[in-house]
């Protein structure tokens, strides 16, 4: 089975970047799944540019926040998370248009949830990381500054570096003066998969429902669709 070549004078123009060795975006491109199904594909999967863009995406973001803020290491370490966790990357992914170029097998292009936004998350992070080996830090650094660092700005107006129920509590109990409580609603699964939707209530109001793979994750979840539900 013929393997398929990424288009990488689209990639370049899509991307605003300058690419030189095409191998390396050709790697940072393929998930480890599309290897099984094409088992001559002359490249590695994206696990380890991942790992590399991942080292320079924090380092990058992390310089511009210690300049940018003086706040405390606690508060710069929540900041960078919020904008660098795999939620936010696989926004800007997609915003980006990488997902068109992602290698994946049959099973993985089928998963639009959950799945499929880390997925795009990594290949962010690869991507990085080529761009990293091919034209240097100084390229990586400015295509971090046009295409992530300009998050920023919601990530401090939203308040998304504060944990949702963190936030759902404060707000709840300025605003009504009701602590929230959480229950899970529905659970279903195999052990190794199970999915869990619980609901964040004030007394006896459900306020929002929120699904994760484990009770706190669904739990967070619930908090931020609370915050959303009643515009906090």
């Amino acid at each position: 089975m013929p393997h398929a070549v990424i288009d990488t004078e689209k990639l370049k123009s899509t991307l605003g970047i300058t690419i030189g060795n095409t191998d390396l975006y050709q790697e940072a491109l393929t998930h480890r799944s599309y290897l099984n199904e094409h088992r001559d594909y002359p490249f590695p999967h994206n696990e380890r540019l991942e790992f590399l863009g991942d080292a320079v995406l924090e380092l990058v973001v992390t310089r511009h926040l210690f300049d940018r803020f003086p706040n405390p290491e606690g508060e710069l370490t929540s900041f960078r998370a919020a904008l660098v966790n795999g939620e936010m990357l696989s926004k800007i992914g997609k915003e980006l248009g990488v997902e068109q170029f992602l290698l994946m097998s049959r099973g993985e292009s089928k998963d639009t949830g959950r799945a499929r936004s880390y997925l795009i998350a990594n290949a962010v992070e690869a991507v990085i990381g080529a761009l990293y080996l091919d034209q240097g830090y100084d390229a990586a650094k400015v295509f971090i500054e046009q295409r992530i660092l300009t998050h920023l700005e919601e990530v401090m107006e939203q308040g998304l570096y504060t944990d949702p129920k963190s936030r759902f509590q404060e707000m709840a109990q300025e605003k009504t003066g009701i602590t929230p409580n959480y229950g899970v609603l529905r659970e279903w699964g195999p052990d190794h998969d199970r999915h869990f939707v619980a609901g964040v209530f004030l007394e006896d109001e459900l306020v929002a429902e929120g699904e994760g793979t484990s009770k706190q994750e669904a739990q967070r979840e619930a908090a931020k669709k609370g915050l959303e539900a009643k515009g906090w």
